[in-house]
């Protein structure tokens, strides 16, 4: 490895100390060492005469391929406990196609060779949002919850938000509202709810200018206040979510990690929706990404002007959700398959049993967002493999407005694909689960270096319009 890397891992090996100390120094801003998230543990292989089901909610969350991308621009080493190697994934827009005339998601599944191991093998699940053009949109009602607190003061946070929201604003149509309601040492209501007219768009945006930053952080007494607001003027077949503005480190009120999540799970049953925005170097990132898990919610982080219009512009389909609570589960065949490993998705695992409860909450989807998930697998010798499933997925989603769940079904044969034959999504996103399994210096990266990472992605031709896939590819190249 050349001498990028040797620092690297340098940065790394100087970063491995006890959550205090990385608590003295700001690492996740928590206020409560037990708060402070303990590291990742990788799934393991599970041997399917052990267990032939994998059950797991999915994950929307893009937060943390940018809060990593920080770092790596910064020549430092992320800490483990932030690299989601789904969230890594789930970044790129990977132009699944949606075909599906009766169900808001559609469904896709592939097996190659796993680059990574030649004696294993690669699934790749995907899941695709169904479009919803413009003109179709339901009317929104929009809660802008932003942090002003004194933290929130340098450029690449409260300043840079403010570009982002006043963007979105521009972008909206008559039939929508917004509310905007900020929290530094206490709370305000700085805009009840307002139609975005021509007229009222020069008002908004004047509002959103004029914010400014100093206090502590009533987080808590801010969620529940957009919440009562979005609940005043809810929309019903409308879109209602609440976008929360934050680098998280709440300081007055609830405070506890614990007790956040309890009220941000009795709120979600209000049936709104929920989006975290992250900023800041310091940023709570634990806290964060649990309350948009546990709230109806996704996570993105906010580093750059570019990322700004990637979550608030190029992506604004996104804040409509087309299916809520969206499990998968999936038998594999032991007559072709040995043992499984899913790659990410550590902290989004369910039971086997919680898949047909309704009442466990599972992930949000929104419109023409794609959701993938990886296992790899040690295959088992058959010579009729191609001849009967490698595995059959089961899907259960909820309409947004509904408590009660739908199943689609899935076989997914193996063609003894080799990895360089299979699909340009199927290798982008090994190309992006290998990174992420090197950088967290992952046990199962077999023969994965930056440099093979670097050469897969020469086959790949996907659409990049806005050139996020390219700039990964330049950052891999960084590493060698």
């Amino acid at each position: 490895m050349k001498k990028y890397f040797f620092l690297l891992l340098v940065a790394y090996g100087a970063t491995q100390c006890t959550s205090d100390s990385y608590l003295s120094q700001g690492e996740f801003g928590e206020t409560n060492p037990e708060n402070a998230p303990q590291g990742i543990v990788e799934n393991p292989f599970i041997k399917v005469n052990d267990e032939a089901v994998s059950t797991f909610s999915i994950d929307a969350d893009g937060a943390s391929y940018a809060n990593m991308r920080r770092y790596v621009l910064q020549n430092s080493k992320p800490p483990n406990h932030s690299i989601r190697t789904e969230e890594f994934i789930n970044y790129f827009d990977l132009n699944y196609s949606f075909n599906n005339t009766e169900d808001p998601i559609d469904i896709h599944g592939e097996v190659s060779a796993c680059p990574w191991n030649t004696d294993h093998k690669l699934v790749r699940i995907g899941i695709q949002g169904k479009p919803i053009a413009e003109k179709d949109m339901p009317p929104s009602n929009f809660v802008f919850l932003i942090d002003i607190s004194g933290s929130m003061d340098p450029e690449d946070r409260l300043p840079m938000l403010k570009k982002g929201f006043i963007k979105m604003v521009e972008e909206m149509n008559e039939a929508d509202r917004i509310s905007l309601v900020t929290y530094a040492s206490g709370t305000k209501a700085v805009l009840e709810s307002t139609a975005v007219s021509e007229d009222n768009k020069k008002k908004i945006i004047k509002k959103i200018n004029a914010l400014g930053s100093g206090g502590g952080t009533a987080g808590s007494k801010g969620i529940i206040t957009a919440y009562e607001m979005a609940e005043d003027h809810f929309i019903t077949d409308g879109n209602n979510r609440i976008i929360v503005a934050s680098d998280g480190n709440f300081n007055i009120g609830i405070s506890n990690h614990d007790d956040l999540i309890e009220l941000i799970e009795e709120k979600k049953k209000s049936n709104i929706f929920l989006t975290i925005l992250g900023v800041g170097n310091n940023v709570n990132d634990h806290t964060l990404e649990q309350i948009a898990n546990h709230g109806n919610g996704t996570y993105e982080y906010i580093d750059n002007e570019k990322q700004l219009e990637k979550v608030f512009i190029h992506e604004y389909s996104k804040f409509f959700t087309v299916a809520k609570d969206v499990k998968v589960q999936v038998e594999f065949n032991p007559a072709n398959v040995d043992a499984y490993r899913l790659i990410g998705y550590e902290n989004r695992l369910l039971n086997n049993e919680d898949f047909e409860d309704d009442s466990k909450d599972a992930g949000e989807i929104g419109a023409d967002q794609n959701i993938t998930a990886l296992y790899e697998i040690k295959p088992n010798y058959n010579p009729d493999y191609k001849q009967v499933p490698t595995f059959d997925i089961d899907f259960r989603y909820k309409e947004p407005d509904s408590d009660v769940s739908k199943l689609i079904e899935l076989d997914i044969f193996d063609k003894g694909s080799s990895f360089k034959a299979s699909s340009d999504q199927h290798q982008f996103t090994a190309c992006v689960a290998a990174y992420a399994m090197l950088l967290f210096q992952s046990e199962f990266s077999g023969t994965a270096d930056f440099e093979s990472i670097n050469a897969w992605l020469e086959q790949v031709v996907l659409a990049d319009p806005h050139g996020f896939k390219a700039e990964f590819k330049e950052m891999v190249q960084k590493m060698y």
